[in-house]
């Protein structure tokens, strides 16, 4: 598929639909543009029956995103109108991502700093190489991060880590990502795509409306009790047993073959 703009890349490889921040000279520091062109990339692989994942990484092989494009911030954030633009194509960029029916993989090679893992935060999953780093530093630069990246973060990693993270501004090895539970699994650089596609093939394998299920349901759970929708989950659950694709786990299981699942 095309791309609004050449700093972002989307290709569609099997089940895969891959989402390429591709600004390597600016360590992939995100531009209005490539915020913009964010939902319009996902809305295309969701309108895709085949593509059963979505993985977002860096070109360049130094960066996952480096942040905010800051050398745009006086030209594009230089009065109140062109301030709201710009913040509501990030918020909308990240609620796309976040909001998704596919699963998302954060595939991360290098530096994930400030909105880059505000982006992370807003995927499923987030898979990192040896020697990436991370941080958001905010109170470096004076600016206040969005009430809904703190809320993802603290959902992640817990209050006292996103505390952390946000006091001190520093930037975080991978080892400690990892014991914070800010990704989920670290590989040899060498080895992240192969390990990131064998987890898109297993996903891909598995029934889709259960594993949208799974991930809607999940993402309610982190609601406020009284805002936990009860009627809109047992609507996902009783979907997935009125399926086609439960039919045929069920006669599959029986038949002992594996299941061809369609999604239906």
């Amino acid at each position: 598929m095309s791309s609004p703009t050449p700093r972002m890349i989307a290709r569609k490889d099997g089940a895969i639909g891959w989402m390429i921040f591709n600004n390597p000279d600016r360590l992939n520091a995100v531009s209005l543009d490539m915020w913009e062109a964010v939902p319009k990339i996902v809305a295309d692989f969701e309108a895709d029956p085949e593509i059963r994942v979505i993985v977002l990484t860096g070109a360049g092989g130094k960066a996952f995103v480096a942040g905010a494009d800051i050398s745009q911030f006086e030209a594009q954030r230089a009065d109140p109108a062109s301030v709201v633009t710009y913040e509501n194509a990030t918020t909308i960029a990240f609620e796309t991502i976040a909001r998704a029916d596919r699963p998302t993989i954060a595939m991360i090679d290098g530096y994930c700093i400030g909105g880059g893992l505000g982006i992370a935060l807003s995927c499923d999953l987030r898979f990192a190489s040896e020697g990436s780093t991370f941080g958001i530093p905010a109170a470096k630069l004076g600016l206040a991060y969005a009430a809904s990246g703190t809320r993802r973060l603290v959902d992640v990693v817990g209050p006292a880590y996103a505390k952390e993270i946000f006091f001190t501004a520093r930037r975080f090895t991978h080892d400690e990502a990892l014991s914070m539970g800010l990704i989920n699994r670290v590989f040899a650089r060498e080895a992240l795509e192969s390990e990131t596609r064998a987890t898109c093939a297993t996903i891909a394998e598995n029934a889709p409306l259960t594993v949208m299920t799974a991930k809607r349901i999940v993402d309610e759970t982190r609601k406020a009790p009284e805002n936990f929708d009860v009627d809109y989950c047992d609507r996902l659950i009783a979907r997935c047993f009125a399926s086609a694709d439960y039919a045929e786990g069920r006669t599959a299981f029986m038949e002992k073959r594996k299941p061809v699942f369609r999604g239906k």
